[in-house]
């Protein structure tokens, strides 16, 4: 693959990726991954002009700043959601003289319909 359509492919690849970013498409950024790591692969075998790679680095690290917010809104979510499925199955408390106690919930009984 020469220079020219190694960055323009490239630089395809990275608006690919941020709109996935964006609309939460994780099948999408799956994808894109494999091609992604070969052609930044292949800029290795390269001797790029500044002006050509800087606007690829700059791209490369808007992309990876989104990741990484994306990755920690997951894990902002699994906590939450974490700290509510906790909360369901038990309530802590605490007495007048500073006590902590926990009240469990009592276990919901499923009715299983049979035809």
């Amino acid at each position: 693959m020469d220079e020219r359509t190694l960055t323009k492919r490239l630089e395809e690849l990275i608006d690919a990726e941020r709109a996935a970013l964006i609309s939460g498409d994780f099948d999408r950024i799956s994808e894109l991954l494999d091609e992604k790591e070969r052609l930044v692969g292949s800029l290795h075998d390269l001797t790029l002009d500044r002006d050509v790679l800087t606007p690829l680095s700059d791209g490369l690290r808007r992309n990876q700043e989104l990741f990484d917010a994306t990755l920690a809104g997951i894990r902002n979510v699994a906590a939450r959601l974490g700290d509510l499925n906790r909360v369901r199955k038990s309530v802590e408390t605490y007495d007048s003289t500073g006590k902590k106690h926990s009240l469990s919930a009592p276990e919901v009984q499923r009715l299983e319909r049979r035809a």
